[in-house]
């Protein structure tokens, strides 16, 4: 006789998924009290000290420079924490120190980013202090009447002075501790981060380059990548011309060589005005051979017959090294773009083949929020770097023409993941996104 085993009702998506957002808020609440008591010990101390040495060393110049380095450092491992625990991103306002002593000693002294570092020091401690014990003792406070160690003194006999803050005198007092120390807990525990939030965006108020400051930083970026622009369009320029005049014109004035000399040979000698004219022949299908890919480095057939996905394809296709692709795109992105992206991805997947020694690699090209993202990664030993003659820093000026950026991560050992990111638009709608391996 059959019978039916019924297996154990498992939890529904829904109730697990609750389950994982509630403890994660629990730990991103007590991460938050433990980071505001940090900062309350930082702001209390660390920074009342910075601020009375740095008011010192304005009546000793010499020494000025040295606490203002000193300041900066504490000022940076704020825009670090700021970013860290709370996703406030910070930039950096300083104007870059160069020259002699003087020099640096007046550039320090005329930098807003200076002074108004001395101004976040001195607010910084009552601010940092009041929000940081604020989210610690909410926590520390309400998780002790939760746990009911006011009750457990009280029925032992130990009070410590616990009547002033958790009054118990009979059960009923006992359980609306509990109760009471449960929504202080919960409270805290909500406060923590919203406290860290305001705390960070407080800093970036002061510690933020001012509206001034930030044009001239751009300006001096966009200055930079100009620059870099136009040396990196002017070599390619010489290597086109390189290209041609060793390549495919060398092989042009072998072709017409060897035509003049069949055109003199064909009455005298017409085997050998045939030979010649055989050799002519192959000789011009090098040279349009090299002509094809000199075009095709300048901007490959593929790219814009296929547009950037079945280019990086095609490219992934011609690799010793498996490479996976994976491409998300609403559409054709302008030309310019999908050339420098193609190109950057080009070289990354060449740097990897090189010097990486994968035995297996990625490339995921995606768009959102108007920016292009591109990330190639492989199984390789890793430390790659820009300073390690890898091509990157060649990669790195091509998106800075285009206002992008580019990061590595790099570890000995591997994996390596280049992720590039090119502000751009798309050009028609959105179609279905598609992945596969090359």
């Amino acid at each position: 006789m059959g019978g039916v085993v019924l297996a154990p009702l498992k939890p529904r998506g829904r109730v697990r998924r609750m389950g994982r957002v509630n403890w994660a808020w629990v730990r991103r609440g007590l991460l938050a009290g433990g980071r505001g008591l940090a900062i309350a010990i930082l702001g209390l101390s660390v920074n009342i000290a910075l601020f009375t040495f740095s008011v010192v060393a304005l009546f000793l110049w010499p020494a000025f420079p040295v606490v203002t380095r000193v300041v900066r450092a504490r000022a940076n491992l704020h825009r670090r924490l700021a970013r860290d625990w709370a996703g406030v991103e910070i930039p950096s306002p300083y104007r870059s120190l160069t020259g002699g002593f003087w020099r640096r000693y007046w550039t320090l002294v005329t930098d807003p980013a200076t002074w108004r570092d001395l101004l976040w020091l001195i607010l910084e401690a009552p601010v940092g202090g009041v929000l940081g014990l604020v989210a610690f003792c909410f926590i520390v406070y309400g998780l002790e009447g939760a746990l009911g160690v006011p009750v457990l003194l009280w029925a032992l006999g130990v009070w410590f002075g616990y009547g002033m803050t958790w009054p118990i005198d009979n059960l009923y007092d006992a359980s609306v501790v509990l109760a009471q120390g449960l929504l202080i807990l919960l409270a805290g525990l909500a406060l923590g981060p919203w406290l860290l939030g305001w705390h960070a965006r407080f800093a970036a108020s002061l510690l933020a380059p001012t509206r001034a400051a930030a044009l001239a930083q751009r300006v001096s970026q966009l200055s930079a990548s100009r620059t870099e622009t136009i040396d990196t369009q002017a070599a390619e320029l010489r290597r086109i011309e390189r290209d041609l005049h060793d390549g495919a014109q060398a092989r042009l004035v072998a072709l017409s060589m060897h035509i003049g000399l069949a055109e003199e040979l064909v009455r005298t000698d017409p085997a050998m005005a045939e030979q010649l004219l055989a050799e002519a022949r192959e000789a011009s299908g090098h040279a349009l051979g090299e002509l094809r890919d000199l075009v095709r480095g300048i901007h490959p057939p593929v790219l814009a017959e296929r547009g950037l996905d079945g280019a990086v394809r095609a490219l992934a296709l011609t690799l010793p090294v498996p490479v996976e692709v994976e491409v998300e795109l609403p559409g054709r992105l302008a030309a310019p773009v999908e050339s420098a992206a193609y190109f950057a991805v080009a070289e990354a997947l060449a740097n990897m083949v090189k010097h990486s020694r994968a035995e297996h690699g990625s490339a995921r090209l995606t768009w959102a929020n108007g920016a292009l993202t591109m990330v190639v990664r492989d199984d390789g030993v890793g430390g790659a770097s820009f300073d390690g003659g890898t091509g990157l820093r060649g990669i790195q000026r091509r998106l800075a023409a285009f206002d992008g950026t580019m990061s590595v991560a790099s570890p000995l050992g591997g994996p390596t993941v280049v992720t590039m990111e090119l502000p751009c638009a798309s050009s028609s709608p959105k179609t279905s996104p598609s992945s596969g391996t090359g």
